[in-house]
């Protein structure tokens, strides 16, 4: 439904950080068809990297100048039992189960860490050599519902820049299942729920708001790390304290970027890069440049509900499809 899928990455209308740094973005890869050892060796290879700690389900490759790579298996059972490591087994005899396992049932995950948005090309021969591998993606699973999820670095972490991306983002929610034609099962899972439209409504109407207002309204709709815009990384890099009193997740992990997990990882497709999910999301950083269009469109959205029904989805991917292209913004 639009052009953005270009296999260049594109840049953001707003590169560096309120402290003069290029912004960075991190990113995590799901996939099946290639066992652990199997991924490590790709990525290794691709990179030029070298092995640092490892476990029989996790496995750590420095690389000079982007930083640390980390090959896990996603699952936490079988990564708290390799931990632990019972001793009667070797490592190696862990290693071949739990690869074994990935192939079969667990997905393998790679995750990037923070890299500069002039280094993102640098991640093209790393996705290319596990393609080669035998990597495969979402529609390989009915179980797993494989994704990307990308971490964006926010330009600053002050009430009125989350605001403003959080009303874009609002305004396109619908729009960008639609626009990374987000796969069925996908759709089905818990992880990449979308915001409920009471909090849309609740979001929009507000143009003005302070930070502890923005965390109680973000936790009364979304007190949960299962939505495709996940801001509790990013909420608990700016109060840990109450992150930790309100969600008991070990795996909300602050940092100061969006969470981002709505894109399908199509690996396997000869066509496919990073890119292409990266430039879907430069969308939501293009509105949330344009304040006087996000009020406008906000008001609209407010008038589209309707008693009882709230607004029509279709209408409205329909109408911001229409006004997105008209604007030069896909």
């Amino acid at each position: 439904m639009n052009n953005v899928d270009d296999n260049r990455y594109q840049e953001p209308p707003q590169i560096e950080t309120g402290d003069g740094e290029l912004r960075r973005v991190g990113y995590e890869l799901e996939f099946s068809g290639i066992g652990l050892e199997q991924a490590v060796g790709a990525v290794e290879t691709a990179l030029g990297g070298k092995i640092g700690a490892q476990t029989a389900a996790e496995t750590a490759i420095e690389v000079d100048g982007l930083g640390e790579f980390i090959v896990e298996l996603d699952w936490d059972y079988l990564k708290r039992k390799a931990a632990e490591e019972d001793k009667t087994y070797s490592h190696d005899e862990w290693l071949e189960f739990m690869s074994q396992a990935a192939a079969l049932m667990v997905p393998v995950e790679v995750v990037c860490p923070p890299i500069p948005l002039d280094r993102l090309e640098a991640l093209d021969p790393m996705v290319e050599a596990l393609r080669q591998a035998g990597a495969v993606g979402t529609e390989e699973s009915l179980l797993a519902a494989y994704g990307v999820h990308i971490n964006t670095e926010i330009p600053a972490l002050d009430c009125d820049t989350l605001q403003r991306y959080l009303r874009a983002y609002a305004l396109l929610q619908w729009w960008l299942v639609d626009a990374h034609e987000v796969d069925p099962t996908r759709r089905l899972s818990p992880y990449i729920d979308l915001y409920p439209e009471s909090y849309l409504q609740q979001l929009l109407a507000a143009e003005e708001t302070d930070m502890e207002r923005l965390f109680d309204l973000y936790f009364e709709h979304n007190a949960t790390r299962n939505r495709a815009l996940d801001l509790l990384p990013m909420l608990k890099e700016i109060d840990p304290q109450r992150i930790e009193r309100e969600i008991d997740d070990p795996k909300v992990k602050a940092r100061p970027a969006f969470h981002y997990r709505l894109p399908n990882c199509h690996i396997e497709r000869d066509d496919w890069s990073l890119a292409s999910s990266w430039n879907t999301w430069l969308v939501v950083e293009r509105l949330a440049r344009r304040e006087d269009d996000v009020a406008r469109l906000a008001r609209e959205f407010a008038d589209a509900d309707r008693p009882l029904l709230g607004v029509n989805r279709n209408d409205w991917v329909e109408h911001i499809n229409k006004w997105l292209i008209d604007q030069g913004l896909v």
